[in-house]
């Protein structure tokens, strides 16, 4: 089992802090390599919102692998190609966005396996298996990828534990801008309506017996969610802290001198 899910479903046995997780927008491995050292336990690398592509993809996979922090992919979109993709390059845990219902669900998880358990295409030399390295890649690949499923809707919230029974869903991620969009609350994700069927989702994740985490994009968002109960949470992306750290940086310049 993925090292990191074990973690999760550990820590919701016995209840410690939610592992402190990371965004990676800037596409830039140098930067990831430097939040894998500062101490993140997982990150998000993004490739829906991000501008990376498959290569930079491994480039970043290289950069956090001499670190202690695991790299979580987030494709594109729920496509068998795309993961396809993303698996060969050597992502073990991958993020699903915009899973709607039980069929994304199945079909999500069915593309990262190989037959008969799935429908993953099969390459003859690739990273993941170390350039055919590995003895018996293929025959144990399906045991060492875990899926993360996204619900970023009312609709999904409402489909969570049909999702939940599915065998290959491992743990699910609510993402509060999708949500609260979706919702109505374009832009707001601690409106009270986004928060409270956030908590009924967590509870009823949980129920299931699955782990649940989220994004805050910013500390005090992320300790909210940390006290509702989610088993893994990410402050914020790397290139907001590039940001806030400059303003901050910047103020503190112009400020008058005593």
């Amino acid at each position: 089992m993925s090292d990191f899910v074990q973690r999760l479903r550990n820590r919701l046995q016995s209840g410690p802090n939610a592992p402190v997780g990371s965004w990676l927008m800037s596409c830039s491995p140098l930067v990831a390599e430097a939040m894998g050292h500062a101490g993140f336990d997982w990150a998000v690398v993004d490739m829906e919102h991000s501008q990376l592509d498959t290569m930079e993809l491994i480039s970043m996979l290289q950069a956090v692998g001499n670190t202690g922090m695991h790299p979580v992919v987030r494709v594109t979109v729920n496509d068998t190609g795309l993961i396809k993709r993303a698996l060969d390059v050597g992502a073990t845990t991958l993020m699903v966005p915009m899973v709607q219902n039980v069929e994304e669900a199945r079909a999500a998880v069915a593309a990262t396996r190989y037959p008969p358990q799935g429908v993953r295409g099969v390459a003859g030399m690739s990273r993941a298996s170390k350039y055919a390295t590995v003895p018996n890649y293929l025959t144990t690949a399906n045991e060492g990828i875990r899926v993360i499923v996204q619900l970023e809707t009312p609709e999904a919230i409402a489909q969570l534990e049909k999702m939940a029974a599915v065998e290959g869903v491992d743990a699910f991620f609510i993402g509060p801008a999708d949500l609260s969009a979706t919702m109505g609350h374009l832009g707001q994700p601690a409106h009270p309506e986004v928060l409270k069927l956030t908590e009924e989702a967590v509870r009823r994740i949980h129920a299931c017996g699955k782990v649940v985490g989220t994004i805050g994009g910013d500390l005090t968002n992320a300790r909210r969610y940390q006290a509702m109960g989610f088993d893994f949470v990410a402050i914020s992306t790397d290139l907001s802290y590039v940001v806030r750290g400059a303003q901050a940086a910047i103020a503190g310049m112009r400020e008058p001198h005593a």
